[in-house]
């Protein structure tokens, strides 16, 4: 399957930082996103009031899923809006899973685990920004957010409980962070089928679909399955991409993309 890439117009909030930029450039650097926000002064350090924070959760309403336009989907969902979604679904898990889960965890942390996005930008696979410097960014922003804006803030008790629940989801270790990934696949899932059909047949976004095969818990999976299912019942008689991770096409893309999607600790993360 190829689609090809529209061109689109990447002015306003959302385009603050080129995921893609040339690692030949300056190291990317918080301060030097913060100086790339339109129309404002950069927050002062250290303030006691939640505001500055809160100004820059905004950006997230603004900036928009990237791997979406790349098919030239350019109205398509925010960071906030999967974030939201995510959290809607944390709540909708079954009692097997329910049981041995603290669901308010995992509602804070689906409302979390993206929030460095807001000055980083959604970076994918395709970008050729190395894993490691995806997290050095996300890392040093969130640093950022919870002791530089937040550490005054109810005597910076909320900023580190913030950062706490992002690093526990990407060291993705506790079944909460375990549960969290799995919905944030889930919801790509259920993104890229809703976007198939509005575009009525005219849209293959099968690419995506591989994201399935990487979900964990047996719960999850079946979400999945009942969404595949449906994808296959609108695709009818057909033609239309089904992919998964082997059937990639370029092996540096192939190695990035698992990466990406992998659990920390698993051997196609290294």
């Amino acid at each position: 399957m190829t689609v090809a890439a529209k061109e689109e117009d990447h002015s306003g909030p959302e385009a603050l930082e080129p995921a893609n930029e040339s690692s030949t450039k300056s190291p990317w650097t918080v301060e030097g996103a913060i100086a790339k926000i339109p129309g404002g002064l950069p927050p002062q350090p250290d303030p006691s009031s939640p505001i500055p924070f809160f100004h820059m959760l905004e950006h997230l309403k603004t900036t928009k899923r990237e791997g979406w336009r790349r098919f030239g989907i350019k109205t398509g969902e925010s960071i906030s809006d999967h974030m939201y979604r995510m959290a809607m679904i944390t709540m909708f898990a079954p009692p097997s899973l329910s049981a041995r889960l603290n669901i308010p965890r995992c509602t804070q942390m689906a409302l979390i685990h993206d929030m460095a996005e807001a000055l980083v930008g959604d970076i994918t696979p395709v970008d050729g920004v190395p894993k490691d410097e995806k997290n050095r960014r996300e890392s040093t922003t969130m640093d950022y957010f919870t002791k530089t804006l937040l550490g005054r803030v109810n005597g910076g008790l909320t900023g580190e409980e913030i950062r706490a629940i992002w690093q526990e989801y990407e060291d993705s270790k506790t079944l909460e962070s375990r549960f969290v990934h799995d919905v944030d696949k889930i919801e790509l899932v259920l993104q890229m089928v809703e976007y198939e059909r509005v575009h009525e047949h005219k849209l293959d976004l099968g690419e995506f679909s591989w994201v399935a095969s990487r979900i964990e818990l047996p719960e999850v999976k079946q979400w999945a399955d009942d969404v595949l299912r449906e994808r296959e019942g609108f695709w009818g008689g057909r033609q239309h991409g089904v992919y998964n991770a082997k059937q990639l096409p370029e092996e540096t893309l192939l190695k990035q993309t698992l990466e990406y999607y992998s659990k920390p600790d698993t051997p196609e993360s290294k």
